[in-house]
């Protein structure tokens, strides 16, 4: 789930984003200042509210993080709205240290490659990537599905040249790091960065 707010850009509107939408037709029904959103199958994907600063205190400028007191009063507010959905708690966190364990070429991609790639809890996370320096045994920044990176663009599973990809392993410039070089790659992690971590993008 990715909370999303850019007060100067969409206005005084909290988007979120439960679900992938995968491009299909949507469907919007507005009660008060609560709209939700859903695709012709009736899968909930998103939520708008509006006029968010007369019920919550959100700072921050794209994804945003909300404690669990903040989900419940979005919870209040879809209920009064009238709706009988809820939203759940999300504590993973989206962006962390990775492990690539295993990297094999693409068999249709001559710039592609195959990762198995070690997140937190233990989980491996088969990623495609075309970064010209992946290989098995570097640490790395993974964006896992359900992540929002700094320019917006969300992280889905998807597929690519007929492989299935479940997050994205993440270059310097497309985290917002400060000095992130200009070269084509992803970012390399010392050997001592701890597999599972957090770990804390730019905006």
């Amino acid at each position: 789930m990715i909370f999303a707010y850019n007060k100067e850009q969409v206005g005084d509107t909290l988007m979120v984003i439960t679900a992938d939408d995968h491009g299909s037709d949507q469907t919007a029904e507005r009660r008060s200042n609560v709209t939700r959103i859903q695709t012709v199958d009736g899968t909930v994907v998103g939520w708008n509210f509006f006029h968010i600063s007369n019920y919550l205190t959100v700072s921050g400028n794209g994804a945003v993080e909300l404690t669990d007191e903040q989900v419940d009063q979005l919870n209040r507010l879809i209920k009064e709205a009238g709706f009988s959905d809820v939203l759940a708690y999300d504590h993973e966190p989206k962006f962390v240290v990775g492990y690539v364990k295993t990297c094999e070429k693409h068999p249709d991609s001559d710039h592609l490659s195959i990762t198995e790639t070690e997140v937190d809890g233990g989980q491996t996370l088969q990623i495609v990537c075309g970064a010209p320096n992946i290989k098995a045994g570097l640490k790395v920044v993974v964006a896992k599905p359900g992540s929002m990176m700094p320019d917006g663009m969300m992280i889905w599973p998807g597929v690519l040249r007929g492989v299935e990809s479940y997050g994205m392993i993440c270059s310097a410039r497309e985290l917002h790091l400060p000095n992130a070089p200009t070269k084509k790659g992803i970012l390399e992690l010392p050997a001592d960065a701890v597999v599972g971590e957090a770990f804390t993008i730019g905006k």
